[in-house]
Formats: structure tokens, sequence, C-alpha cells
């Protein structure tokens, strides 16, 4: 029987067979896939989970008010949860407030009584990646390889052309794991 955990080394060595690369026992095996992959997989997962609002990465928390007003343009700052990647949405009440982010904060007018809510990306577990996702991810990262270790363009290309199309299918599948918005 298979073993399916999803662990980044997993991931990376599917992506490396995909090019017909070897298969990568960790990141410092001395493999030049495994170097590659040590340098690029974080920065390609991170990508992945940003380029959609995926489910399995978005959770929610109530933002922290400062106690330092920023310097201008907006009346309160507020600490974005250390985990979040990505900022999606603010709501106050359910409604979504005009905002803005910067740095690690964010910024609005809101008043001291508001409660604000933000909707966030984060860096979910490879465990809790859906296989579906898993799949765009090796694409992806079978582009990386076919670029860096291969060095075959043609494969590359090949390889980004089915990263999108399993991306686009991931993000229909996705979109299927909700209610449907009118």
């Amino acid at each position: 029987m298979p073993d399916v955990a999803n662990t980044p080394i997993k991931i990376c060595s599917r992506a490396s067979l995909l090019i017909g690369g070897d298969v990568i026992q960790s990141f410092d095996d001395g493999s030049a896939e495994a170097t590659i992959c040590d340098a690029m997989y974080e920065d390609m997962a991170r990508s992945a989970l940003t380029n959609s609002r995926w489910r399995f990465a978005t959770d929610q928390a109530v933002l922290n008010r400062l106690t330092d007003a920023p310097t201008g343009r907006w009346t309160a700052a507020y600490q974005l949860p250390s985990e979040s990647i990505m900022l999606i949405g603010v709501t106050v009440n359910d409604f979504p407030i005009k905002y803005d982010t910067y740095g690690s904060k964010v910024y609005s007018d809101s008043a001291d009584s508001e409660t604000l809510i933000a909707d966030y990306v984060f860096r979910a577990d490879e465990s809790d990646w859906p296989p579906y996702f898993v799949t765009a991810v090796e694409y992806l990262m079978a582009g990386v390889l076919a670029v860096s270790a291969a060095r075959d363009s043609q494969l590359a290309t090949l390889m980004e052309q089915k990263a999108a199309y399993q991306m686009g299918q991931a993000r229909r599948l996705h979109s299927q794991t909700q209610t449907n918005r009118k």
C-alpha cells in the first residue's frame, strides 16, 4: 500500500520523478534535485497557497488593536496574526471595511468599540493539502527542476503547462467544497 502522507520531501521527490530525475531522500542528500528543492520549495509552496483562496489554508482571527495610532491616513492599527502570509479581507459585524496593510499591520478607520475580523491565508501543512493541490504543486516543482536540474527548456515548458492546467483543475475542484454563491 502506498504511503500517501505528504511532506515537502515526498512532493519534491515526485516532482523530480516527473522530469526523469532521481528520488530525493532529503534536502541535503547531495543531489542537484535536492539542492534545488531545498532552495526553491518553500517559495513555490507559499506562492501556490496565495494564488487562490484555498479553504484548507484560510482562517479567521480577531485583530488586536495596537496602542500606537498610524502616522497618517488611518486612525487605527491592528496586528496581523503571525501565521498570516496574505490578508484576504477585514470585516466588522460581517461587513467588509476599508483597510490597508503595512508590513504585519492592518490600518483602518475603525472605532475603539469595533471588533475587526481578518480572513487570511496561512502556511498550511502538506498533510492538510488535498490531492488536487498536491498534484499542482508537484508540477510547479517539476517545472523548476526541469529548468534548473535537467536544463531542458522544452520539458520546462511542458511542466509549466501541466502545472497551469493542474492548478486550474484544483481551483475548479476546490470551488465545489462550499455552498454555491449567488
